[in-house]
């Protein structure tokens, strides 16, 4: 039988088509001959010859009006209800065409005759139309892989009608946790309680688990995935409420189950007037506008309605691809927004003073960083330089032009560094503070935050990538854990406490709860239909294994470093009081930093930063690859560590411009 129905279903539809009309004409004519018959209530076919003729004259003119009706041009492996009044309507049309042909034959047929007609037409043309379809149907189920889908509401229908008409995949039953539901039948498919979803993923060898819940919260969502991770069976789920109400997607597009489901929360409804405070009809700038955070901003801030929105990055393909995909939505749109993409480092003080004397900004969102902790502990002077440098450049050009808002996106490493790239987030945040109170002219504010979700280097892209080569997934320690926030959500606070600050402030954003990143490898397993290979499970498939923290790298990560923290009007947003040099006192250390990074001086460069008001206290040796390269040509004798007295000595003649009292704000 499937042999049969794959070599039909490879016929040229012209052919199928010519079988389903000769097939037609033969249930047109066998309807009315039976329709006699029953009203002759008599088993011998009538041999009336005037009925002959009448059934010679019905059959062809059906057919032209099938045709006409558009009956052939339904394809039936697709059929479902909504071809129901199609073929109702081609059957009152030939029942219609009874007395006519009749007439045209010279024979009366009277109306109880016409009746069953319809109604024995009716149900010869339907059965052999879902006759059809059920035997292709049957014929694909062997070939397609069983899934159970968690969800019996409309959505969960409406993926049911689109798996039928794929090729991949054959619903065998629902699982929903309502308890009016079960033991009902939708779709022709039983439903079940979840506690049977064991039992059915054994009975029917269900190969996956679709998740059909798209306006669920997403504390639900998290309570299901945790529960099904123990299942050991893939589960994916279709898009969002909010993606298919508005068209981005569709119900049978099925995607990986989206990690924020699993660790994030509830988002928090944004404020309007927060949004809009600094962006509309306004000129923007947003720097590292290639990057995750970056264009997230650039995303959200189009959306408010800005006059200009300028692009700066440093990366060609990164800064191509933002400008591309927002051109393209602000044609969509209409937006009357102009947008300027522009090819700049922040390190080049001179391109940036020509972009602001050339385009009026109002306000500048700083996104631009190294942030990669073993990168930047590679690369010391480059890092460093660019965050810090960066920002310096960058903030003395926006108070010349008289920017109004200055936000820089710092990170949650800032606090208490034990790698460069945090010493560094927390000085360019001492450069904000210190502008913050020497001048009045531009806003300077600063938010901080942990992990995004999905970001260039973030972990989750990684393990996934790790799992789908068989593992082992890599863990740096087995304590290790980290804050996570969904990229969407970080921009959006982002805009909305830069709008709420008054000057000086350093934002902190709530990050619920740490997560383990050994439990969140463990769950990834799970979900993808997997078992984690360990002791207890020595015939698993994906082993965890743990390489050590690389460089400057902690087991705990913080997001406040004093007490003084204080709420403001949005929940997810607190605000906090830390201490910092004036600015007096800061340039004259950062002269120093700039003089170390001129003579690439490693020593000076990590000294001068314990020295400074960060906390920076590192874990480790310099990791600098030119600082290793260049000990290794040494002799023992020598090789240089931190805190050597050259060093010590190049510090200290910073002491007379280091004793004035630092200023608390």
């Amino acid at each position: 039988m499937a042999s049969l129905m794959k070599s039909l279903s490879m016929t040229p539809r012209w052919i199928k088509r010519r079988v389903l009309v000769v097939l037609d004409g033969v249930i047109v004519a066998g309807s009315l001959q039976l329709a006699t018959m029953i009203h002759l209530e008599s088993l011998q076919p009538p041999r009336n010859t005037s009925l002959w003729m009448t059934i010679g004259w019905l059959v062809p003119i059906s057919l032209l009006f099938f045709h006409w009706l558009g009956l052939y041009r339904v394809v039936i492996r697709y059929m479902s209800h909504v071809t129901v009044p199609t073929v109702v309507i081609v059957v009152v049309t030939s029942a219609l065409l009874v007395a006519p042909a009749s007439y045209l034959a010279g024979h009366s047929i009277g109306p109880s005759i016409i009746v069953i007609y319809a109604l024995l037409l009716l149900l010869g043309i339907g059965s052999l139309r879902f006759l059809l379809r059920e035997l292709y149907r049957h014929s694909q189920r062997r070939q397609r892989k069983p899934v159970v889908i968690y969800g019996a509401g409309a959505a969960g229908c409406e993926l049911v009608a689109a798996l039928r008409n794929g090729g991949e995949y054959e619903p065998v039953a629902f699982v929903d946790d309502w308890r009016g539901l079960e033991g009902a039948m939708v779709e022709g498919l039983r439903v079940h309680q979840p506690v049977a979803l064991a039992a059915l993923v054994q009975e029917h060898q269900v190969a996956m688990v679709l998740l059909a819940i798209p306006s669920a919260p997403r504390w639900r969502r998290r309570e299901i995935l945790h529960w099904l991770s123990d299942l050991s069976v893939p589960l994916k789920t279709i898009p969002g409420s909010a993606d298919v109400i508005a068209g981005r997607a569709k119900i049978s597009e099925l995607r990986e189950v989206a990690l924020e489901d699993l660790l994030g929360r509830e988002s928090v409804p944004a404020f309007p007037e927060l949004m809009e405070a600094n962006i509309r009809d306004k000129a923007v700038m947003v720097t590292g506008a290639g990057g995750s955070i970056g264009s997230e901003l650039c995303r959200q801030i189009l959306a408010q309605n800005p006059v200009r929105l300028l692009l700066v990055d440093n990366c060609e393909f990164a800064l191509y691809a933002i400008e591309q995909e927002l051109k393209q939505h602000i044609e969509s749109t209409q937006s009357r927004c102009e947008l300027k993409p522009l090819l700049i480092s922040v390190q080049h003080s001179g391109s940036l003073k020509a972009v602001f004397e050339s385009f009026e900004v109002h306000t500048v969102y700083h996104a631009a960083a190294y942030k990669h902790v073993p990168m930047v502990e590679f690369n010391l002077v480059q890092g460093v330089s660019n965050n810090v440098f960066g920002t310096l450049h960058l903030a003395k050009a926006a108070m010349a032009a008289g920017v109004e808002t200055f936000v820089v996106v710092s990170t949650d490493k800032a606090v208490r560094p034990t790698n460069a790239m945090g010493a560094s987030k927390r000085l360019t945040e001492l450069i904000c503070q210190a502008f913050a109170y020497a001048q009045s002219g531009t806003r300077f504010c600063m938010v901080r935050f942990g992990n995004v979700l999905g970001s260039s280097g973030s972990v989750v892209p990684v393990f996934r990538k790790q799992i789908e080569q068989g593992g082992p997934i890599k863990v740096t320690h087995p304590d290790i854990t980290r804050y996570f926030m969904t990229i969407p959500e970080a921009a959006q606070l982002v805009i909305q406490a830069g709008a709420m600050g008054e000057g000086g402030e350093v934002f902190v954003l709530d990050m619920g709860e740490p997560v383990r990143i050994h439990d969140l490898a463990r769950n990834m397993v799970r979900l993808s239909g997997l078992e984690v290979k360990d002791a207890e499970h020595p015939e698993g498939d994906i082993e965890i294994v743990y390489s050590g923290l690389r460089p400057g790298e902690k087991l705990f990560e913080e997001l406040l470093i004093g007490h003084d923290v204080s709420k403001t009007r949005h929940d997810r947003i607190m605000t906090s009081k830390e201490r910092f040099w004036e600015w007096p006192r800061l340039e004259a250390f950062l002269q120093e930093l700039e003089q170390a990074f001129i003579a690439t001086d490693h020593l000076r460069i990590r000294q001068l930063l314990q020295s400074a008001p960060l906390d920076y206290h590192p874990l480790d040796e310099i990791a600098d690859l030119v600082w290793e390269a260049r000990q290794a040509m040494l002799p023992q004798t020598r090789r240089q560590r931190p805190g050597t007295n050259a060093t010590l000595r190049a510090v200290a003649r910073l002491e007379p411009v280091l004793k004035p009292v630092t200023k608390e704000g």
